[in-house]
Order: C-alpha cells, then sequence, then structure tokens
C-alpha cells in the first residue's frame, strides 16, 4: 500500500499541471464547483491542476477568502492557486475555461437590456481569451444568457477553434433523467437518450421521444400525456421551482452539470448521449437548426474528445413545433446583440 502511494505521488509529481479558469469566482456556483476541480472531480485522482480565479474588482476580498478555503483543503492536486480581476491573467495559457460569471437580470430589466450588458462582458471574455488561452483551450458558457453569451465570445476568438466553445444544457440534462428514472422507478443510470434541443432558457426542448429504460424503448409509465403535462414543464421550470424553494438558484447541481459537461467532453461518452450547446454551422443545417447560433443537440463524444451529432432521429411535428420555437428565441436574441458580433 505505502508503494502504490509513493508511485502516486511520484505520477503526480511528475505530471505538467493543467490550467483551469475559473470566472465570477466569489459567486455560488464557483463556491461548489472550485473545492470539486481541486479535488479531482473533472481530470481523476492523478492530474495535478492550477486554478485560475477571475471576479470583480469589489469581489475581491471575498474571492480572498475562497482562495483561503481552497489552501485550507490542502488538496493534493491542487498545485497553485491565481485569484485576480485582471481577465487576462487568468486566461493565460489555460487549457479549460469555465465562463461561470455573468450579470444577473435585475429588477425591471428588460431581456434585451440583459443580453446587450452581457454581451459587452463577453466580448472582452472572448478578445481575452483569443490572446491569452492556449488554442486548445475548452470552453463552457455558465452564465446566463448561456447560448448567446457563448455565441459572442466565440466570434470574438477566431484563432481558437469554433467546436472548442460550448454552452452548458447539462443541467437541463440531468434534470430530464432524474425525472423519467422517478418516473420509472430506476436508477438514474438506467436512463438513457435523453436530449435537450435549443436554448438555456425556458423554450428548451427536453426531449423524451427516444428514451430507453435499461436499454428498452417504450416504457409504459412515458407516455406523451406524461411528457406533455408533466415532463416538459418540469424540466423547463425546474430552476423557477428551485428559486421559490429555496429562495436561492441552484448553484450546487449546476457546478456538478458544469464538471459531467467538461469530463464527458474530455474523456467521452462511450457511445451514451449527452447534451451541449455548440456551434450550429458545424451540423449545416441538420433538423432544420440555421447556422451562426449556439444550439443544444444530442451528442456523442468519443475517447479522443471528439463530439459528434446524432443523427437521422425521427422527427414529428410535435418535436418540430417545439424546435422552431427555440429557433425563434434564439434568432431575435442574436439580434438583440448583432452590433456585438465580430464579423
Amino acid at each position: 500500500m505505502l508503494a502504490k502511494a509513493l508511485s502516486r505521488s511520484f505520477s503526480q509529481a511528475h505530471k505538467t499541471p493543467v490550467r483551469i479558469a475559473v470566472t465570477g469566482g466569489s459567486g455560488q456556483i464557483s463556491y461548489s464547483l472550485l473545492f470539486r476541480l481541486a479535488s479531482g472531480a473533472l481530470l481523476g485522482p492523478h492530474q495535478p491542476i492550477i486554478l485560475q480565479i477571475h471576479d470583480l474588482p469589489m469581489m475581491q476580498q471575498a474571492l480572498r477568502g475562497v482562495v483561503m478555503e481552497l489552501h485550507d483543503c490542502a488538496f493534493p492536486l491542487l498545485h497553485d492557486v491565481i485569484a485576480t480581476d485582471v481577465q487576462s491573467t487568468v486566461f493565460t495559457d489555460v487549457d479549460y475555461a469555465f465562463l461561470v460569471g455573468s450579470k444577473p437580470r435585475g429588477p425591471g430589466m428588460e431581456r434585451g437590456d440583459l443580453l446587450k450588458q452581457n454581451g459587452e462582458i463577453f466580448v472582452k471574455v472572448g478578445e481575452d481569451l483569443n490572446k491569452y488561452a492556449k488554442k486548445t483551450c475548452r470552453v463552457i458558457t455558465v452564465g446566463n444568457p448561456a447560448n448567446t453569451n457563448c455565441l459572442i465570445a466565440q466570434s470574438h476568438a477566431p484563432d481558437i477553434p469554433k467546436q472548442n466553445f460550448s454552452a452548458m444544457t447539462r443541467l437541463d440534462h440531468n434534470r430530464a433523467l432524474i425525472q423519467l428514472a422517478l418516473r420509472t422507478g430506476t436508477p438514474v443510470t438506467s436512463v438513457s437518450h435523453a436530449c435537450i434541443w435549443g436554448n438555456h432558457s425556458s423554450t428548451m426542448f427536453p426531449d423524451a421521444s427516444h428514451v430507453k429504460i435499461n436499454g428498452h424503448a417504450g416504457n409504459a409509465r412515458i407516455t406523451q400525456e406524461y411528457i406533455t403535462s408533466e415532463f416538459i414543464p418540469i424540466v423547463q421550470q425546474r430552476g423557477a421551482a428551485i428559486i421559490a424553494a429555496r429562495k436561492l438558484s441552484s448553484a450546487a447541481s449546476a457546478a456538478n452539470a458544469a464538471i459531467d459537461h467538461m469530463r464527458d467532453w474530455t474523456f467521452g461518452t462511450q457511445g451514451g448521449w449527452v447534451s451541449m450547446a455548440v456551434p450550429s454551422e458545424l451540423y449545416h443545417g441538420a433538423y432544420g437548426v440555421p447556422e451562426g447560433l449556439i444550439f443544444s443537440y444530442p451528442l456523442t463524444v468519443d475517447a479522443s474528445g471528439h463530439y459528434h451529432l446524432v443523427r437521422d432521429l425521427p422527427m414529428n411535428s410535435f418535436v418540430n413545433e417545439k424546435l422552431r420555437l427555440t429557433i425563434d428565441e434564439l434568432q431575435k436574441e442574436k439580434q438583440e446583440v448583432q452590433h456585438l458580433l465580430k464579423k
């Protein structure tokens, strides 16, 4: 046992640490995310990391407290913590970027104002990623409106491949899986082939039409009536239900979903479906989705970390109408921020 422990320590000591950027570092989601990253939940028990954490100048005192706690955990894999309000510093040489920070919607704020104000933030995020991050950096946008924030950042980072940008719909995906597991009385690991289409908003389409339970389609408990009247509204409105219950937004589940998203993107899904919002131009109009959006699709990820669209799924009028609604919303959001998109 001692020999194994020494071998692990030697392995960690001789591995180059992976650099992970997290924005919005003193917020609720990041508070749940950072400690799990430091514990190895993303890259495993043998990969050392350096956390590069950003927050606004007025949040630096709170961020110092987060760093103190990270230090006090004495994580073996955490080789360094860099906390800053300088965005160029936080993105320097990073391998992964978790874009958690965004401006929340205030009382009386119109959605268009929210889009524009966040858009201005994500212009600079994209520019700094382009200048300072590794060109292989993988980016997940968590801060809302996530799809359009991601689109803006990606447009300002032309030297990073488009396919390296994504927005998170994994929380919605996970919510869909657990609702189907509860409905059928099975473990969540028995549920597969669910997916989320479109925008991370109330127009998202949680799709259970291809679901399998223990590898079998056509479970008697998953009826069209259940899908329409219970499943879709529950998944779409889950965030609001959590706020109503705990007076705070989802944090631990969002952080968990961000790690799930990035881990599966890194190591693959062994043929399983996941939901990720990615650039629609990669798929040239598949499923009627126009190019130029960040759109959530059912994907698989191979062992090399390349994701692939699940193609040729049968679509009916119900599904097509749900897709139309979320496509329309994303196109309207894009129109609102068109002046912020780099040509």
